[in-house]
């Protein structure tokens, strides 16, 4: 009876300490170096995103933020990481729209779902630019489009994979205008856009940060913008319902998610401190040069738009009949 009493004692001890470690473990956060993974390769939007957020928010906690970029998978590399981590939020996912509600429905192999990750917070969004080699002998949607018509099958886009929102956009504006295209998956946007200023590629979708340099330097141009305004980083560029296609839409987000089991004062104190990184007018100012904009969302706003978002394009899909390759 004496042994059995001090078992008992000796759990309640147990289950005791671990609960004080793991509520201790969750008021000291951080007290170690976080990482951020990032699904792309250097270059691209979303790595933009990780690393605009990293500094400012390392800051903000008191740690460092490391940007870890794994590409590859269609955003698969990365998630999978980010899922099998540790939940104690030193392991988080920037992840991508396209990654996060489109491949899902185009991978057939895809090992991670949607439960497992709890949204954090959004960052950024995007419209899409049409941007073309600065050698195409085109200058508007409407030149690029009779190109093609003249020329069936001779031009190629890139995106970053199969099943990318590049990808769905390539097909959306083949189908409405009427052309075939050649499309040409790449690991990330930062690849896609090397090949793009070396002419190897004659065209391709994506947010604007990684382009507008380029652009401005006249090495690319662009053709349209495929959000519902115009870009302030790009006034006189129209959009495509400007241009005659007003269903080749496509809006990017760039949003940080954590591993399934998070602790809830974990997210909070990264939701608070993502709000006030995203709510100087710096970070919206350096959002807007490059052709974004800084869009916070908290984790109900956030989960709900991603289950809006991965319904619309999971239609969208089936629509246009893109798989895996």
């Amino acid at each position: 009876m004496i042994r059995s009493r001090n078992l008992l004692l000796s759990a309640a001890l147990t289950t005791f300490a671990v609960m004080a470690s793991t509520t201790y473990a969750q008021t000291d956060y951080p007290n170690k170096a976080i990482t951020m993974v990032v699904p792309a390769s250097a270059g691209g939007t979303t790595d933009l995103a990780g690393r605009m957020l990293s500094q400012p928010l390392g800051t903000a906690l008191g740690q460092t933020v490391v940007v870890d970029n794994k590409a590859g998978g269609n955003g698969a590399i990365a998630a999978n990481v980010v899922k099998r981590a540790t939940a104690d939020g030193y392991t988080l996912l920037m992840q991508y729209s396209g990654f996060h509600v489109i491949s899902p429905h185009v991978v057939s192999t895809q090992q991670w779902q949607q439960d497992d990750f709890v949204p954090v917070a959004n960052v950024l969004s995007a419209p899409q630019i049409i941007v073309v080699r600065g050698d195409l002998p085109v200058n508007t949607l409407a030149e690029l489009i009779a190109y093609a018509k003249e020329n069936p099958g001779k031009l190629n886009y890139a995106s970053s994979g199969n099943g990318s929102l590049q990808h769905v956009t390539g097909v959306q504006l083949e189908q409405q205008a009427h052309i075939q295209m050649a499309h040409v998956p790449y690991r990330g946007t930062g690849p896609a856009l090397q090949d793009l200023l070396g002419s190897q590629v004659d065209l391709t979708f994506g947010t604007a940060p990684p382009f507008v340099p380029h652009i401005q330097a006249k090495r690319l141009k662009v053709l349209a913008v495929t959000g519902a305004t115009r870009l302030a980083a790009l006034p006189d560029v129209p959009t495509t319902a400007e241009a005659g296609y007003p269903g080749v839409n496509a809006t990017s987000w760039f949003g940080v998610f954590a591993p399934k089991g998070t602790p809830q004062p974990v997210v909070d104190k990264l939701v608070t401190e993502i709000e006030k990184v995203t709510a100087d007018p710096a970070f919206a100012k350096s959002a807007s040069e490059q052709g974004a904009a800084a869009d916070f969302q908290g984790p109900a706003a956030f989960g709900q738009r991603v289950a809006t978002d991965y319904a619309a394009w999971g239609d969208m899909v089936k629509i246009t009949g893109i798989r895996s390759e």
